[in-house]
């Protein structure tokens, strides 16, 4: 058992109301055991350890004011809802935070009351909160009923579109809305663009930050009817000597920015806004992401995402291994590729770490773009650059790119420009769960025309798919590939480019053919020894390519083994679908093929570790040897057997 820490008040809170009883002293004491109490949890489980810290004091005032769950606070993103956890009755279970069976690692409507709307991918909390404010005055119901809305948004969020959208709306409705705009100036890397560069310059110049001393000071000591037309003359200097704001143009009250970690200005504020509040209004807080705990506050991501770490010196209990990580064999390979070509550009969305590409800007400073949190003006980005003679990749994860779907479709495929989007995160990632799952990539880059797809099997397989993709100039080309360290397998010094769809055999037998797309190679490799021990021999192929087809390779498989099973790391209407749609065209059920494919099942499969994800995907290598017995019919025969 791990040292706990001591949280006398905290002990005391079961539910937001508890908060109620409390002091504006014991409320400060209840935020740093609150913080205590998050570092603690986090070191036992992994998580998003900094966004959670920086939010603390807020998250604490929040409850304090508001009345949730009738007031829906809405946390953008979710990476920073720990303690938000915490105090809405979910604290005796807050260590099980990502694992199987546990609370998820943002909020999640099914999970709790207080989590009112599902988040986890960024900049929705704007348009999830107007639909409540809305609701609301439209009579709407819910659990807990319907009073105030409030959006926490992160400066980086507030980087996409969508939020823009959101306020735009609100602006014009002039619903009573509250959002509070959590300004770190760092979103999961260092932010970028110009609203990050207005922020700054909103509260750093020097006449708003002296009259900003001078009013805190001032305002407090003139008798009480006076003080509010100082705030008022206050706001009106302010309004000279800095400019209107973004914020109002939009149509909200615009109030701050305020210290985030101090009580003193946070409570007062939120409770004049909930008491005379009457349109949209925009609170801007300024934080300190993985604010209190030292080690996240000196890491490059202020703690963003750790593994289980030691409290006392912050470091992570990591597990050593020989194989390198499949977003280092991209990035080193995207290197190695632009060493011999210049036309070579990488494009991200807020997530060059994520992606590897923070190597290729280290090597390649001017050719790297961070666009922030907006994959569909990169990948249009991206398009531009293509129609100009440059040579993108454009690097997103699988579900982050659905983001940019329609920019796809339109602006790359429908101009068969030769974007190519290397899909990080493909298949089932781990702890993060069903949002951050990689399952729907395969069948919507695979319907499209012109687009080629490719899987890579392993980490060299990686390499050569990265070659492949530069070498691509006349058409849209993606290339997946997972989480996590590769198999171990030799690497070539750099790759080398792929016939466009073909496949390639990996082990010969003669009754079963299974066609694997993806890295569930290794599993089948495994199924086929088990069966192997069975007296059942199985051929082994690896596609490589979901489009083009192999179609040659496919067809040689079906005739000539009584039966064909596909395996794919996607969902239902991906690759195994082609495959079926091919065998179905040229006549080969008619033979009496026997065939079935297995994909992701048809279902959001919640956090736990891969494996055990896969265990309930039902696709690791007991899985596919139970599929090739049961297609056989010798299953039946087993399981009698037994009996």
């Amino acid at each position: 058992m791990t040292d706990r820490p001591n949280t006398p008040l905290l002990d005391r809170v079961k539910v937001p109301a508890d908060l109620k009883s409390l002091s504006d002293r014991e409320l400060r004491q209840l935020a740093d055991e609150l913080r205590a109490e998050t570092i603690s949890a986090v070191s036992e489980t992994g998580g998003h350890l900094g966004a959670g810290l920086g939010v603390v004091e807020l998250t604490v005032a929040l409850h304090a004011v508001f009345d949730a769950p009738r007031d829906k606070i809405i946390w953008d993103v979710g990476h920073q809802c720990y303690p938000h956890k915490i105090l809405t009755g979910r604290r005796d279970r807050i260590r099980t935070l990502r694992q199987k069976d546990g609370l998820s690692g943002f909020t999640k409507r099914s999970e709790s009351p207080y989590d009112p709307f599902g988040a986890a991918h960024s900049s929705t909390s704007i348009s999830a909160a107007l639909g409540f404010a809305v609701a609301r005055d439209l009579g709407g119901t819910c659990e807990g009923g319907l009073g105030d809305a409030i959006a926490v948004i992160g400066d980086g969020a507030i980087s996409a579109g969508m939020a823009y959208e959101a306020m735009n709306n609100a602006g014009h409705l002039k619903k009573r809305l509250i959002v509070i705009l959590n300004d770190n100036e760092m979103s999961i890397a260092p932010p970028v663009g110009a609203m990050s560069a207005y922020l700054a310059r909103l509260y750093a110049g020097a006449p708003y930050q002296e009259l900003k001393a001078a009013a805190k000071g001032a305002i407090s000591l003139l008798p009480e009817p006076f003080q509010e037309g100082a705030r008022r003359a206050k706001e009106m200097l302010k309004g000279m000597t800095v400019g209107g704001t973004l914020f109002e143009e939009l149509g909200f009250t615009y109030v701050g920015p305020i210290d985030g970690h101090d009580l003193d200005q946070l409570l007062p504020v939120l409770r004049t806004v909930k008491a005379r509040a009457t349109g949209p209004t925009l609170i801007h807080v300024l934080t300190k992401k993985g604010k209190g705990y030292a080690p996240a506050e000196r890491a490059a991501d202020r703690g963003h995402a750790t593994g289980k770490f030691d409290v006392v010196t912050g470091k992570q209990k990591s597990a050593p291994s020989n194989a390198p990580s499949y977003t280092k064999v991209f990035a080193r390979a995207l290197i190695r590729e632009a060493e011999e070509d210049d036309r070579i550009v990488a494009i991200t969305a807020a997530m060059p770490d994520g992606t590897g590409l923070n190597l290729f800007a280290e090597r390649f400073p001017r050719r790297c773009f961070d666009v922030a949190i907006a994959e569909q003006h990169a990948v249009t980005f991206s398009a531009g650059l293509a129609a100009a003679g440059m040579k993108p990749f454009c690097a997103i994860y699988s579900t982050f790119l659905q983001r940019g779907y329609d920019q796809v479709v339109h602006d790359v495929a429908i101009q068969r420009l030769p974007v190519r989007f290397a899909i990080d995160r493909a298949g089932l990632v781990g702890a993060d769960g069903a949002t951050h799952a990689g399952a729907f990539d395969i069948a919507f880059l695979s319907n499209l025309p012109g687009m080629v797809v490719m899987a890579a099997a392993d980490e060299a397989e990686l390499v050569h798919m990265v070659a492949t993709a530069a070498a691509i100039d006349d058409r849209p080309s993606a290339f997946r590939y997972p989480r996590g360290e590769g198999v171990g397998v030799e690497m070539p010094e750099r790759g080398r480019p792929l016939e466009i769809g073909r496949g390639r055999l990996i082990a010969e037998g003669s009754q079963v053919a299974i066609l694997s797309f993806g890295t569930r190679l290794a599993e089948v490799m495994k199924a086929r020894e088990n069966l192997a021990a069975r007296g059942i021999t199985v051929t082994v192929a690896d596609a490589r390519f979901a489009k083009p087809l192999d179609r040659e390779l496919v067809l040689q498989l079906a005739r000539h083994h009584e039966a064909l099973i596909t395996v794919e790391e996607g969902a239902i209407g991906g690759f195994g679908s082609h495959v079926a749609q091919l065998l179905a065209e040229e006549g080969i059920f008619d033979t009496g093929l026997k065939f079935r494919s297995m994909f992701l099942p048809d279902t959001f499969i919640d956090q736990a570790s891969p494996r055990e994800m896969y265990d309930v995907a039902g696709m690791n290598a007991p899985h596919i040897e139970a599929k090739v017995l049961d297609l056989l019919g010798v299953a039946r025969i087993v399981r009698d057997q037994r009996a």
